[in-house]
């Protein structure tokens, strides 16, 4: 049996867009400040004023040219460019975080499909899409091109293929501002020239097992002892054979907005005083606040839940005036609820949570967009 006979069947009818910005944070600032173009643009606090300490989160395409990239130390950038070429620019997330819900928005005209990988990058599987059935894939690519720059003046490269693996190649292939398409009977062409450490999964301490294995191309790979290399890299030498072949049936999953937050406990000992279980409730509605806060989300409706040591179980809830993100709000509400419940208290309580629902993704709800636009 060949390598080949091992893997699973191929599926190919899928249409799968890889949407990946150019430089995304460096372009952003580059947006606020167009003479930072004529500079070697690095994101990341300036090391020589903090201590020697810093990591570059971006560079914009000439700093790159001196071989400064993202996660690199920042002190690299010092090495590599030219004193009167470079600029440091501290990250602003908030201003990122911002861009990037506007271009998700963009994703969401076109599909319900999407799945962000991070601000910057995403997965749209358009094989049903919003804007008509004669629209070919490569229309959709280049209509999300167009509007992303339209609306917020920046470039992003797209790869095109029947899934993931390849969309995901295909758009680093192209940058900047370039569009790949690789159809099924290209992949096996495309990939036989592919370097083996630019698959994803494949590091660093991969690259160096692979090497001791005399595994150095992709004609290599795919005429490997199957039952030797499968014995050595069991599931990550499974997955990795299944790419080499152009297989990759992972779908893409949607985003979902979670459709509450909580913390509950059930304690060992009762509680019998208000005093300690207001405490709890304290922990519940910070730890709840930093979920919010980590991933930009305010919320509407508290749910209150106690549980007495004869388990019996109530819930109350109230919904505030306006969506919050802090913990004051949530524990205040928390309590007043926890004060209708004096006999629980007496007889002992045995369970106590705090929930939030009625989730809002405020940065949308007060973006103005378009946030910049080109003319």
């Amino acid at each position: 049996m060949t390598v080949q006979d091992w893997l699973p069947k191929n599926k190919t009818d899928r249409k799968i867009i890889h949407l990946d910005m150019d430089a995304f944070y460096a372009s952003v600032e580059e947006l606020k400040n167009p003479q930072l173009k004529q500079k070697a643009l690095v994101v990341a606090h300036d090391p020589r004023k903090n201590n020697g300490h810093g990591v570059i989160t971006t560079s914009n395409y000439r700093a790159r040219k001196y071989g400064v990239f993202s996660a690199m130390p920042a002190t690299k950038a010092i090495e590599n460019i030219p004193k009167n070429e470079l600029v440091f620019v501290k990250p602003d997330f908030k201003t990122y975080r911002k861009v990037s819900k506007q271009i998700h928005c963009i994703f969401q005209e076109v599909t319900d499909l999407v799945e962000t990988v991070a601000f910057d990058e995403a997965y749209l599987d358009v094989t049903q899409n919003k804007l008509g059935t004669d629209k070919t894939t490569i229309d959709l690519a280049s209509y999300l091109q167009q509007r992303i720059l339209k609306e917020t003046g920046l470039t992003c490269s797209v790869g095109i293929s029947y899934n993931k693996f390849l969309a995901k190649l295909g758009s680093e292939y192209a940058k900047p501002f370039g569009r790949t398409i690789i159809l099924p009977e290209m992949a096996t062409e495309f990939l036989k020239d592919y370097p083996i450490n630019q698959f994803p999964g494949v590091g660093k301490k991969t690259l160096m097992r692979l090497h001791e294995h005399d595994i150095y191309t992709h004609e290599d790979l795919i005429t490997v002892n199957i039952h030797d290399f499968l014995r050595d890299f069991k599931r990550a030498g499974y997955d990795l054979l299944q790419r080499a072949f152009g297989i990759d049936l992972r779908p893409v999953k949607a985003n979902r907005l979670r459709k509450s937050y909580g913390k509950e406990s059930t304690f060992l000992e009762p509680i019998h005083t208000k005093t300690k279980a207001k405490r709890m409730l304290k922990l519940y509605c910070d730890e709840i606040q930093n979920q919010l806060t980590t991933e930009n989300l305010k919320a509407q409706t508290v749910v209150f839940k106690i549980r007495d040591s004869q388990f019996n179980t109530a819930t109350r809830r109230q919904t505030l005036a306006q969506a919050q993100d802090q913990s004051t709000y949530f524990y205040q509400v928390a309590c007043q609820l926890l004060d209708e419940f004096d006999t629980e208290l007496t007889v002992g309580v045995r369970l106590l949570g705090v929930s939030v629902t009625n989730i809002l993704d405020f940065e949308i709800q007060s973006m103005s967009l378009p946030l910049f636009q080109t003319r």
